[in-house]
């Protein structure tokens, strides 16, 4: 870190990431049945709520994107704890299909403004360039959100019920998030241009290559096909990881312990981003990161169940610096300038691909079994070649 102030933003930033994503994006796994059985609609009901949730998000990115490069991250993750705590009292209040999907909808507004996006352009309207460490930290601090957030839930659930449990994580935006989010550094203001002699030589400055239109676009739509095809993958890994390494040979409670190995990788392939990796320019860790799903795709069809542990670890593993890489890529590609609005822009397809995960594996895996995953392990290969096709930028 740069300086003791970018520490302590770190910190409080990656604790209230940790309370957004464990309160969202976590939410349905351990409240969806419940929500469902006392609604008296069907548990897919209830996630085609929350697909709703994360296809409102992708609409919403670019302008909260545009909204913190002009005032900052501050003000707009202040105001998202305010909708995440009002989207949750809206689900607890809910009696039917109707208002549980208008409640998600709102849902959809807090985390399209306040989740790992608005994160990673907050700190690099904060600290430009010099934001990859930040943006890490980040991502270790909010790695945990499943490992909290999942037993906090059920916790809550079983001694309050999940209306009391959505009541709670609202209370948590108020009591905790709010005050954190308000403790960021506010933006420093751009300092004055020096004078220039009147008769002074001015010496246009360079643009740089990916400063022209063309290369521009192009970057940008091989890193838009990047996001969408990795986040697919994820989210369909954290849908169906149990039941595809069951399919795969292992029994239930082995498949349970083996697919909770995801976060330890992800956490430890962070770290090792923190440490060794840094000094690689972010295109580079990303494209090894990018084949270690694939190969673990390999290993799984070909050897089956004991092969579990190994793709379950490269899955998280390659994962977790994904995840880093989709806040440093677009920085060391494009630079700080108007960073939020493109992230925005280039996450949306990502959020879409993310809604639409959890059914089109699962209805996959209940047709092939576990050759299915040789589709992820494809796309994860094509997102490779997309990110070798891209040229480096210096950072």
């Amino acid at each position: 870190m740069n300086a003791p102030s970018q520490r302590w933003a770190v910190v409080r930033l990656g604790t209230t990431q940790t309370l957004a994503w464990a309160s969202s994006y976590y939410l349905p796994a351990m409240l969806a049945a419940p929500m469902a059985h006392d609604l008296g609609i069907s548990t897919p009901t209830v996630f085609a709520a929350f697909s709703l949730a994360l296809i409102v998000s992708a609409l919403l990115g670019p302008l909260a994107g545009y909204a913190i490069d002009r005032h900052g991250g501050r003000p707009v993750l202040l105001a998202t704890n305010g909708v995440f705590a009002l989207g949750l009292v809206a689900m607890a209040l809910a009696q039917g299909p109707i208002t549980l999907f208008a409640a998600w909808a709102l849902m959809g507004v807090a985390m399209g403004s306040g989740l790992y996006e608005a994160a990673f352009a907050s700190l690099v309207r904060l600290y430009g360039q010099g934001a990859r460490n930040a943006i890490t930290g980040v991502t270790l601090f909010a790695g945990f959100a499943s490992t909290i957030g999942w037993p906090l839930s059920a916790w809550m659930e079983s001694a309050y019920g999940w209306r009391g449990a959505c009541l709670g994580w609202a209370a948590l935006h108020l009591l905790l998030g709010l005050p954190l989010n308000a403790w960021l550094p506010r933006i420093a203001r751009a300092p004055a241009p020096s004078p220039v002699p009147h008769n002074a030589a001015v010496k246009p400055p360079e643009t740089p290559p990916l400063h022209h239109p063309t290369s521009a676009r192009r970057t940008a739509v091989l890193l838009s096909f990047v996001f969408a095809v990795t986040w697919f993958i994820s989210t369909a890994m954290a849908a169906h990881l149990p039941r595809l390494l069951q399919a795969s040979g292992l029994p239930l409670h082995a498949a349970v312990a083996v697919a909770a190995l995801v976060g330890p990788a992800q956490v430890l392939a962070r770290l090792l981003e923190f440490g060794l990796l840094r000094r690689m320019h972010p295109l580079s860790s990303a494209r090894l990161a990018t084949l270690a799903h694939p190969l673990g795709a390999l290993l799984l069809v070909t050897l089956g169940g004991p092969a579990a542990v190994v793709f379950t670890a490269l899955h998280g593993a390659g994962n977790g610096i994904l995840t880093i890489a989709k806040g440093t890529l677009p920085l060391a590609l494009f630079g700080p300038a108007g960073y939020g609005m493109r992230q925005g822009w280039l996450m949306a397809p990502a959020r879409v691909a993310q809604a639409f995960a959890p059914l089109l594996f699962g209805l996959l895996l209940d047709r092939a079994g576990a050759p299915a995953i040789l589709l992820t392990g494809a796309l994860g290969l094509t997102a490779a070649l997309a990110l070798w096709a891209l040229k480096r930028s210096p950072l």
